[in-house]
């Protein structure tokens, strides 16, 4: 996994009418070196009536969007809160990552790590042969508590999670390496000076 010690997780919820895919939350967490610095957080306006199955999922209600900005504005202000920095998601490259290019913003170059492919790779190992992979499970199996889809709060997750999985990739590194010292027993005894 890419180690990034500063980067954006990002997190948007939507609606579908006829067809159409309507960003109804955008969210983005700042981290650097483990640590949130900043967030972005907007719900977005639609005229499309909201599915109840969304409202009851999300939260998200008409009467929250109403006053909302709209959608151009919005992502204007995501641009600029990403800026250039690389990207960290939960299975964006399936929904998140398409409909930002819908919107005429492409971020495949900059999304580096996508926690669920990472998540599945450690299902066995890191994640003790989980029960199923959806990101909030993940979080409360490493000890993160958040409200699945709220945006905000799933951004924020997926920095937790990402945090979590180095952290883990950096204590095995320190075994390994512990691990090859302890395999000879003179590894740690500086014997240079018998040698002169």
């Amino acid at each position: 996994m890419e180690k990034l010690r500063e980067y954006i997780s990002f997190d948007l919820e939507f609606n579908q009418h006829e067809g159409v895919t309507h960003l109804i939350q955008v969210s983005a967490v700042h981290f650097k070196d483990g640590q949130e610095i900043a967030a972005f957080d907007s719900y977005v306006y639609t005229e499309a009536p909201l599915k109840s199955f969304i409202n009851g999922l999300t939260g998200i209600t008409s009467e929250t969007l109403k006053g909302a900005p709209k959608v151009e504005e919005v992502l204007q202000k995501f641009q600029i809160f990403v800026g250039d920095l690389p990207l960290v998601g939960y299975n964006a490259a399936k929904s998140d990552l398409p409909i930002l290019l819908e919107h005429g913003l492409d971020y495949r170059e900059q999304y580096l790590v996508d926690l669920y492919n990472e998540a599945l790779e450690r299902r066995s190992s890191d994640l003790h042969g989980i029960a199923n992979l959806k990101l909030q499970t993940v979080a409360n199996f490493l000890g993160f508590k958040g409200q699945s889809h709220n945006s905000l709060e799933d951004a924020r997750m997926t920095g937790r999670v990402y945090e979590a999985f180095l952290e883990s990739d950096e204590s095995r590194l320190l075994l390994n390496s512990q691990t090859s010292l302890n395999s000879n027993p003179f590894g740690a005894l500086d014997l240079s000076q018998l040698f002169d």
